[in-house]
């Protein structure tokens, strides 16, 4: 799960353009898994020209999607092969166990793996890709002024109740409450009431920037400073919408207008180290609660109970997706400078976020550490989404 889930994501807090940026990649190439040139590729038996597809055509074949061709077939498979487990659809799970009982394939029969399975189902309308990773930060057994920021665990007094509980419109969904200490149940404290009490039980000590960071992705590694490495899990958090800072930080005067990435509101964070960094981080009232447990190496694990694949793991909204969905997304003209110019490739649904929300909308995981950190903040992009569903497999 995300910071409120694996909660919202480090790119809904970024709502501008942020500034410098590494060169792009072509425009279709997957992150992780870049395929070799066209002009590279080995040739494909002939086949029919891909049809186009007509703008109220919902469903199309696989060879119709924009930068199918570019696509590293390979890698998609492999990282269906690992994560297809996730799904319930039982034409699916048969896909799943064909995958899992072919030999190793080279791209060409990858690809046509995909295209004698599946269709893909557009879903209508336009929305947002985002993009998370999993960061590695500094951590301390003691406080001192830099490592100031307590890692809490989740507290005792944290019972999850129906929403409807304080406001009949939410109900069916979970929020976190306590005791009021009558007996009845209050929503739980916001970040600047739970800040205001000290921790005498920090699971580690962080830096306040990172802390809050984390809090946003999720999960992490902390580095202590005997070397030691431990993964920081998600456990719970508060219960409160999560909220960017992004647009209010523009709106004072603190960022430059065409530069609030996610790189410089960290650095003005880490500048302003103390009471003012702290009442604009404030202005977020979501706090997320973690565990700890010895790094093991592994990528985190999504609400799916997997691994995340990096570049082939989507969060997305629950209310419209199904664990173990296979999407295809087409994800172009992004709104922050220094992106690459368009995510098109096939991810798996795994995990969910709190700022996810809406049937055309996913953050894309994109791996750890510092790298996965500064693409995925300047992930947001305009979305297209296909569901893949599986083909009437009777002639």
């Amino acid at each position: 799960m995300r910071g409120g889930v694996l909660g919202a994501a480090l790119t809904a807090l970024i709502l501008a353009a942020c500034a410098s940026a590494p060169t792009p990649k072509p425009a279709s190439a997957p992150v992780r898994h870049r395929p070799p040139p066209a002009e590279l590729r080995p040739p494909h038996a002939p086949r029919p020209a891909p049809e186009a597809e007509a703008p109220d055509e919902r469903v199309v074949p696989l060879t119709a999607l924009r930068g199918w061709e570019a696509e590293d077939h390979a890698a998609a498979l492999a990282a269906f092969r690992a994560s297809c487990g996730a799904a319930r659809d039982p034409a699916m799970a048969q896909i799943c166990r064909e995958a899992r009982a072919t030999g190793l394939l080279d791209d060409d029969q990858s690809e046509r793996f995909f295209e004698a399975h599946f269709r893909a189902e557009r879903i209508a309308g336009e929305g947002v890709l985002t993009a998370y990773f999993s960061p590695e930060y500094p951590a301390r057994g003691k406080r001192s002024a830099e490592f100031s920021a307590p890692l809490r665990a989740k507290p005792a007094d944290l019972k999850m109740v129906d929403a409807g509980t304080f406001d009949p419109s939410q109900s069916g969904r979970q929020t976190a409450a306590r005791d009021a200490g009558d007996g009845t149940l209050a929503p739980y404290p916001d970040r600047t009431a739970i800040e205001a009490n000290p921790s005498d039980k920090a699971l580690a000590w962080m830096r306040p920037e990172d802390l809050f960071f984390l809090q946003i992705q999720g999960s992490g590694v902390l580095t202590l400073e005997d070397g030691k490495r431990m993964k920081a899990i998600y456990a719970a958090n508060n219960g409160w919408p999560f909220l960017g800072i992004a647009n209010p930080m523009r709106d004072r005067g603190l960022l430059a207008r065409d530069n609030t990435s996610a790189e410089t509101i960290r650095a003005w964070l880490a500048d302003h180290r103390g009471p003012d960094a702290q009442a604009i981080m404030q202005l977020n009232p979501r706090y997320a609660f973690f565990s700890l447990a010895p790094d093991d190496g592994r990528q985190p694990v999504g609400t799916a109970n997997l691994p995340l694949p990096p570049g082939r793991a989507l969060a997305v909204d629950p209310a419209y997706h199904q664990m173990g969905d296979y999407l295809w997304i087409d994800a172009s003209a992004p709104m922050l400078n220094g992106a690459f110019p368009a995510y098109r490739r096939l991810a798996m649904a795994l995990d969910t976020g709190g700022a996810i929300k809406g049937d055309v909308r996913a953050d894309l995981y994109l791996g750890q550490g510092a790298a996965a950190g500064v693409e995925a903040g300047r992930v947001r992009h305009t979305l297209r989404l296909y569901r893949l569903v599986p083909k009437d497999p009777r002639p």
